[in-house]
């Protein structure tokens, strides 16, 4: 798996997990099985720390309302089995339902700028450029730090904090003192570390979740699927209507500002969201008559819409960073 790359994780890495347990016939605590389920789970998402959320609401979906009470339980052999399949399988679910993104740094990055001379010249240069901010054409080593700072994850560098090697590593190059380098003695200090970065990280990768959303329509399905919030949703684009609109320019109008909490991805700025709306209402006529003959003509046309949002995000998924 390169780095640098996104990896997206919906659950179909979980579908095929072996789950034995210990051969034994004694009693298994509950707490003992989902740590032994979470542990599988984990090997099966590049070992992955699963976030805590995530087990919560698997946990739920098993029936599980008291975590600490059901770890104390006790359970036989068969019902153990049972509780682990059904554990990964909900978290497969909720996977699917709310992909996460991850980053899976080997090293593989790293050494493609490592073996291209010109590449690793010109990264050295950019990055003792941007650290040399008096442009004196000097920089303090200890600096060294802040050069792997610049490159991050995307050039396969993963935060200190989740590769504590990484200080090893740069107290084994004396890179924390206090000594001026010139962009030549720079880059001579740069390439043994990002060398041995490589190497560790390919011995024990690093996985990282990004920042980064995938909208797929399931939460549209799940507000199209109760016809109580359907009709909620109804009646509030309802109360915002104008006379001088038709019903489909309501109804866009209404999704474009209030989306996000249906299950729909954030429209201001994104091209791609854009593009969405354009293809759906498109294949819609314009409607002046639906609101003046009643809610149930408008609810319908609100809920096909929905139906062909959640058709598109189901066969293209938007992606959409939840820093911005």
């Amino acid at each position: 798996m390169s780095d640098g790359a996104l990896t997206v994780l919906d659950g179909t890495h979980l579908r095929a997990v072996d789950l034995s347990l210990p051969d034994s016939d004694v009693i298994l605590i509950g707490g003992h099985v989902l740590d032994l389920a979470d542990s599988k789970a984990s090997s099966s998402l590049f070992g992955l720390s699963l976030p805590q959320g995530l087990k919560s609401s698997a946990l739920k979906r098993v029936n599980v309302q008291d975590d600490d009470v059901f770890r104390q339980a006790e359970l036989d052999r068969h019902q153990a089995l049972k509780l682990a399949g059904d554990y990964i399988a909900a978290i497969a679910d909720e996977l699917k339902d709310d992909p996460l993104v991850i980053s899976i740094l080997d090293g593989n990055t790293i050494r493609l700028f490592l073996e291209d001379e010109d590449d690793f010249a010109m990264l050295a240069e950019n990055l003792f450029t941007d650290l040399d901010a008096e442009d004196v054409g000097k920089i303090n080593k200890s600096v060294i730090r802040s050069a792997l700072v610049h490159m991050g994850v995307e050039m396969g560098v993963p935060p200190v904090s989740e590769f504590p090697p990484l200080n090893d590593i740069l107290t084994k190059h004396e890179a924390n003192g206090e000594e001026e380098l010139g962009q030549a003695q720079f880059a001579e200090l740069l390439q043994p570390i990002l060398q041995e970065l490589a190497e560790a990280l390919a011995k024990k990768n690093v996985v990282l979740i990004q920042n980064i959303k995938i909208v797929n329509g399931s939460k549209l399905r799940k507000l199209l699927a109760d016809e109580k919030q359907l009709n909620n949703v109804v009646e509030k684009i309802l109360q915002g209507k104008k006379d001088d609109l038709g019903s489909a320019e309501v109804i866009r109008s209404y999704l474009e500002k209030n989306g996000l909490e249906l299950g729909l991805p954030p429209s201001e700025g994104d091209e791609a969201v854009a593009i969405l709306y354009d293809l759906v209402f498109a294949e819609l006529k314009e409607d002046k008559i639906a609101l003046k003959e009643g809610e149930d003509k408008f609810g319908n046309l609100v809920k096909k819409i929905l139906e062909k949002l959640a058709e598109q995000l189901e066969a293209n998924p938007v992606f959409h960073d939840t820093e911005n």
